[in-house]
């Protein structure tokens, strides 16, 4: 067995593979001088999939590689044979995957089952072969399309605990010490700050219920904006039913039982209202360290400044522990947010349309001047001359008709053109002739 490092945020690249380019061939039979145009499209790109495997509890095996390509699509060939599609990519997530676009930050999709499926990047659709543009006028098309680019972004994969209970509280009040007393959790525990590194999980039965407990790792003042260990664990409590407070009634640390609830607070708050929201109770943990008559002081200021339900504990002693289980369970059993690990979707891969735009035949075209050159441009100019081969004689011959019939002779006219002057188009030069 491997030990593996808890990974939880990470940013990839995905893009969907590129279709291939239809053919323009001819058939060549015997006895048949003019045969006629048999080239078949290209194949479509293949895409980029995420999956939800509920084998995997961090993004580890996701990050050695930080580009992931689909397959692009074959070329058509003759006698009108389809090119093959591109294969997919198909990248395994663990459960609680929340996927969200790079540049807008927005939430493509939330993975909190496994088998749950999610395409995030299309492949582009296979360019059409010559069959398509036989014509009255065009009998032996020399003609055929390229194949579209496939959908390409930045992806960022953030992984949120599918907990039940979310442990909170400043480091060293005994939340790895709670959690390994009611669960089958083994963290590493020690007398010093920051001990938990990384958020521990366990299991817990209570009757015929079960719930999962996560440790978070030590929050302080300022965490929600990067101090200590910052706002990176903050997340995994997110999704919780409800939020056990740990806090040290003892004050043997030097602080203050009821300042530390109220900066933890603070620090949820600040990270998310929704997160504030949630069912809370406070667990005072270290009661074997103060006499009776101080911790009883303490409890019932602890009551009027929070206003929330407080279980005395001790860790050492186990004392109040069951007493606090059951109230978690209560919680977990009644909540509407209760989640639950056995569902398996086993979701089939289901592929989108690939990307495909229907470019008009009429368009605006405008003209830059630079000096004695006229740039022919405009969105669709672009966008045809990349769909068309402008190497192929009927590509060409068709891409120029549908500039004239846009009125190109006439631009240039307007930008001031004369005889002799040199015109851009697609990134190709000619001479103008009146």
């Amino acid at each position: 067995m491997q030990k593996a490092d808890f990974i939880d945020r990470i940013v990839i690249y995905v893009k969907g593979g590129k279709g291939g380019d239809g053919s323009a061939s001819f058939r060549h039979e015997k006895y048949v001088p003019k045969g006629g145009p048999d080239g078949g499209d290209g194949g479509n790109g293949g895409y980029v999939f995420l999956k939800a495997n509920p084998n995997l509890s961090t993004l580890l095996s996701v990050s050695e590689k930080k580009k992931y390509i689909a397959e692009n699509g074959e070329n058509g060939k003759g006698k009108k044979m389809h090119g093959r599609n591109g294969k997919d990519v198909v990248i395994d997530v663990p459960v609680g995957t929340v996927v969200k676009d790079f540049e807008t930050g927005e939430i493509i999709a939330d993975l909190d089952k496994p088998g749950m499926v999610v395409c995030v990047a299309r492949g582009g659709k296979g360019g059409r072969g010559n069959v398509h543009f036989k014509s009255s006028t065009m009998r032996a098309p020399k003609i055929s399309e390229r194949g579209f680019e496939g959908e390409e972004r930045r992806l960022v994969l953030e992984l949120k605990l599918l907990a039940d209970v979310g442990l909170v509280g400043y480091p060293n009040v005994g939340k790895s010490s709670f959690i390994s007393k009611i669960s089958n959790a083994k963290p590493k525990i020690a007398n010093y700050p920051f001990t938990t590194i990384i958020p521990n999980l366990g299991v817990v039965t209570v009757n015929e219920l079960q719930f999962v407990v996560a440790d978070i790792p030590g929050l302080i003042k300022g965490a929600s904006k990067g101090a200590g260990l910052g706002n990176v664990f903050l997340r995994h409590v997110e999704r919780c039913s409800v939020i056990a407070h740990i806090i040290d009634i003892s004050g043997m640390e030097g602080r203050d039982p009821v300042q530390d609830y109220f900066d933890i607070r603070n620090e949820l708050e600040h990270f998310s209202n929704e997160l504030a929201q949630k069912e809370e109770i406070i667990i005072a943990n270290k009661i074997d360290l103060i006499s009776k008559e101080e911790l009883e002081k303490r409890l019932e200021e602890l009551r009027k400044e929070t206003g929330k339900q407080i279980f005395p504990t001790s860790i050492i002693t186990g004392e109040g522990i069951e007493k606090v289980v059951y109230k978690l369970a209560e919680i977990v059993k009644e909540s509407k947010k209760f989640h639950t690990q056995s569902e398996v979707v086993n979701e089939q891969i289901k592929r989108p349309k690939p990307l495909w735009k229907e470019l008009p035949e009429r368009f605006n075209i405008e003209i830059i001047k630079e000096g004695n050159d006229f740039i022919v441009t405009g969105t669709y100019v672009e966008e045809w001359a990349k769909r068309l081969n402008l190497n192929q004689k009927d590509g060409y011959r068709k891409f120029m008709e549908l500039l004239e019939k846009n009125g190109l002779e006439k631009k240039l006219k307007e930008a001031g053109i004369k005889d002799g002057d040199t015109v851009w188009v697609a990134q190709r030069a000619f001479e103008y002739k009146e």
